[in-house]
């Protein structure tokens, strides 16, 4: 349901599907769960294609987000739909989660 892509060191994760809720975070959470077991970890979530995130999609992202801070590690955001971006919005979350709308912008803001 995700996969990961090596950049400048960076761990950039896109996924297979378009919703990240209850039927679809549990593999997603398996699969993501090990980002920043090591120090100091980079990584970018792409959102895009994803049109909706429910409550448990936004838990995990700010468990991971705890996780990144915990280990020294970065945590960003890039490319979220209009649609997800209204629901980041909504929830405040643009004020806790670094967000881009392009990845190479994401990348250099790593330096």
């Amino acid at each position: 349901m995700i996969s990961i892509e090596r950049k400048d060191k960076i761990d950039v994760v896109s996924f297979s599907v378009d919703k990240l809720n209850a039927n679809t975070i549990d593999r997603i959470k398996e699969e993501m769960g090990n980002l920043f077991d090591k120090s100091n970890a980079k990584v970018i979530i792409d959102l895009k294609g994803i049109e909706y995130i429910d409550s448990s999609g936004f838990a995990l992202f700010l468990t991971l987000h705890k996780s990144a801070k915990n280990n020294y590690g970065i945590l960003k955001f890039v490319n979220p739909e209009p649609r997800v971006t209204e629901i980041f919005r909504t929830l405040h979350l643009h004020t806790v989660f670094e967000i881009y709308n392009d990845l190479d912008t994401c990348i250099k803001s790593f330096r």
